[in-house]
């Protein structure tokens, strides 16, 4: 009888390690086949075939861009200052709640500022569009912020 036990619970230690190896195998395999590698300027040319872009409005898509991005930058520069300042106080031994907030204000103030420029330019940008084209990049927009939200709570 003791033998037959030990027989049994050594068939299921077996078949244990084999189904572990193979879900093994499946996860190593598997891993990065459910989202797809975004690249450099995929997101640009995916959206320019979604919408049917001209030439023209693709030109002057990508002027707004630059512009937009030569205005927010040293936003997004300020607040990486603020944030490397404000985090650099948790080594400091006595820190009031006023030190803090002064900070948090900076860099919630900066963000706003950026927030409302990137609004304006998604306005602008989707003035470049016709009728169905504002449909359709009204419809690409929300996918983008769904994805965004998504990969945000993936973190």
């Amino acid at each position: 009888m003791k033998a037959s036990v030990n027989k049994i619970l050594a068939i299921a230690v077996i078949l244990l390690l084999v189904i572990n190896t193979i879900l093994l195998i499946f996860i190593w395999k598997g891993k990065g086949k459910h989202e797809p590698k975004r690249q450099p300027g995929n997101g640009f040319e995916m959206m320019a075939k979604e919408l049917s872009m001209s030439e023209q409005q693709k030109n002057e898509y990508k002027k707004l861009r630059e512009d937009h991005f030569a205005r927010v930058r040293p936003l997004f520069d300020s607040i990486r200052q603020y944030r490397a300042s404000f985090f650099k106080m948790v080594k400091e031994p006595a820190i009031t709640d006023d030190s803090l907030e002064v900070y948090s204000k900076r860099i919630a103030e900066k963000q706003a500022i950026i927030d409302k420029l990137t609004f304006e330019h998604f306005k602008k940008v989707r003035a470049l569009f016709n009728e169905d084209q504002q449909k359709q990049f009204d419809e690409y927009m929300q996918k983008m912020m769904q994805r965004r939200r998504d990969s945000a709570n993936r973190r």
